[in-house]
């Protein structure tokens, strides 16, 4: 009796422990499935930077501003062939998959970009702060498919995506220096020399 009872309690062990392996595996399963649809979104975001960068540099009169948009650009370029890289590591197809977010993102710098006149600092804060929602969205990105590939066990590709998560950092804290340095201070002044424009204008009012 005891060592039928053994045995059932050794075999009601065991089927315990399969569904948790299945489920396991289905877990594993759906979440290689969601990184793969994130890396295809910000595959589809980083090309469609190529395309949205050259416009915010065409429209920014600050030398060093317009320098820090044409060297990030190259780097995007750089950060769409290490995703090529990483989808043929995984044995997948390097694919794109529209990401909204960031078509957002460059439509709101559009507009910036013509709510506001040629050649002055406003524009070009204006367009500091649509550069930087850009990377502070490719960072959160970066971020979170790093841990997903950690979790995943490729850490291969997780050190590629480090390097690139690394670098959109270090753009976004250039653009913070070239905001605080200069084009905020200069976009102030433009504020206050408008402002004094509108009093003489109203002053003239009063004498008529």
């Amino acid at each position: 009796m005891a060592k039928k009872a053994a045995a059932k309690k050794s075999t009601g062990g065991s089927a315990k422990k399969a569904p948790l392996k299945k489920s396991g595996t289905n877990t594993e399963q759906g979440l290689r499935k969601l990184f793969l649809d994130e890396l295809k979104d910000i595959y589809w975001a980083e090309k469609h930077l190529t395309k949205a960068l050259p416009k915010m540099q065409k429209n920014a009169s600050s030398e060093a501003l317009s320098n820090a948009i044409s060297e990030h650009l190259e780097t995007t370029k750089v950060h769409v062939e290490r995703l090529e890289e990483i989808f043929s590591l995984l044995g997948e197809k390097a694919v794109a998959k529209k990401c909204d977010g960031m078509e957002g993102l460059t439509r709101e710098g559009e507009n910036v970009i013509e709510e506001t006149d040629d050649g002055t600092a406003t524009r070009d804060a204006g367009i500091i702060i649509s550069a930087q929602k850009v990377e502070h969205y490719e960072i959160s990105a970066y971020g979170s498919l790093r841990q997903l590939a950690l979790t995943l066990g490729e850490d291969e590709v997780a050190g590629i995506l480090e390097q690139t998560l690394h670098e959109e950092k270090e753009a976004d804290q250039l653009l913070t220096e070239i905001a605080e340095n200069d084009i905020n201070y200069e976009a102030a002044e433009e504020i206050g020399e408008n402002e004094d424009e509108g009093d003489d204008e109203d002053e003239g009012d009063d004498e008529e």
